[in-house]
């Protein structure tokens, strides 16, 4: 297919605003994230150098979170441009209708989106997987360290001057299954090893069951209950893998099979794969919806009050999305539904927009 000079012209100028916005927002994410790192580093006294650095690992997982809203004003400012120098006339004149211009930007949205979906947000990922490690190693000093793979779900924690290895085969909120626990000291020589049936987590006094205490020295217990001082309790450990941000696609389906397999709920993994999924789509759909903000609000002489009432809009899509999930989460609306289901509210609200749009 032969790209003609006016095809080029739109992609050369909705390009431009949509990298001059990212840009704006990708700075001032930076800058708040520098401010609030600046507070966390206070205590530990680590000068400039961490702020400033996790600042920027933590900056493209923000700026992959507002990209819907980065497209809606991307096509908001394209659409200023060309009517400020009266090119839609020009357009319309020569058999470029508005549903020409908005296929074509609609177009270029899809492959930019494919390029985010694929190349951004592994890279973002990445960075915000080094940014929790490094912000990690500050906060807890390398005490402890949770997993879930394969063999379920291994915790390692330090308290005062003993190591404990803890494996699970199934972890349910304030439940652990098939149980065992190595304690060794510091130069991880053996003292004991704790095997139960199960343990209830919801306090960091745990309380195991059926539980059977292996020594160093071969002598072995069998007691019905027992208690075990933890740093972690349910929510603690349910926390721990609640950042999804910092796993890339493939990681999140291997995350949720490990969670199927320690029946662990995998709610939350579904609703942020399918989240990911969604955004080529809802890019398309916010750059048709920011086209239609600025041909229905014409009437409107002043481009700042335009763009506020654009603004306002994102506000709404943004809720209807974070409610609409959140009913996911709750598991009250399906997975699949809590997640498509805003995409297909604003995509009959475009239909009918882009119908008017053609007409005239």
């Amino acid at each position: 297919m032969i790209v003609k000079e006016y095809q080029k012209y739109l992609v050369s100028i909705f390009l431009k605003n949509f990298f001059i916005i990212s840009f704006i927002f990708l700075c001032i994410g930076l800058i708040i994230n520098i401010f609030e790192e600046i507070k966390f580093f206070e205590k530990y006294q680590a000068g400039l150098f961490y702020p400033i650095y996790l600042s920027v690992l933590n900056s493209p997982s923000l700026l992959f979170d507002i990209f819907p809203f980065i497209f809606l004003i991307s096509a908001k400012f394209f659409f200023i441009n060309l009517h400020d120098k009266k090119e839609l006339e020009i357009f319309k004149t020569n058999g470029v209708s508005n549903f020409n211009i908005l296929s074509i930007v609609s177009i270029l949205t899809l492959l930019i989106a494919v390029f985010l979906l694929i190349f951004f947000y592994s890279m973002s990922s990445k960075f915000k997987s080094t940014y929790l490690d490094i912000k990690n190693n500050f906060s807890n000093n390398n005490e402890y360290l949770a997993v879930v793979n394969d063999n379920g779900l291994w915790i390692k924690e330090e308290i005062k001057d003993k190591i404990f290895i803890i494996n699970a085969e199934k972890f349910e909120e304030n439940l652990l299954r098939n149980l065992t626990i190595s304690e060794s000291n510091k130069n991880f020589e053996g003292n004991k090893t704790l095997i139960a049936s199960t343990a209830n987590i919801r306090e960091k006094k745990w309380i195991l069951n059926n539980v059977k205490i292996l020594s160093s020295e071969g002598l072995n217990k069998k007691l019905d209950s027992y208690f075990h001082i933890s740093t972690f309790n349910g929510e603690i450990i349910s926390n721990l893998f609640s950042n999804l941000n910092s796993l890339n696609i493939i990681q999140l389906h291997k995350l949720s099979e490990n969670y199927s397999k320690i029946g662990y709920s995998t709610t939350d993994v579904k609703i942020h794969i399918n989240r990911i999924y969604s955004m080529p789509l809802f890019y398309i759909l916010m750059t048709v919806l920011g086209y239609l903000i600025m041909q229905k609000m014409n009437f409107i002489n002043s481009k700042f009050f335009t763009i506020i009432i654009g603004i306002l809009i994102s506000v709404l899509v943004y809720y209807l999305n974070y409610f609409s999930n959140l009913l996911g989460t709750k598991e009250i609306l399906p997975i699949y539904i809590s997640v498509w289901m805003p995409h297909l509210i604003l995509f009959l609200i475009c239909n009918i927009g882009i119908i008017r749009v053609n007409e005239n």
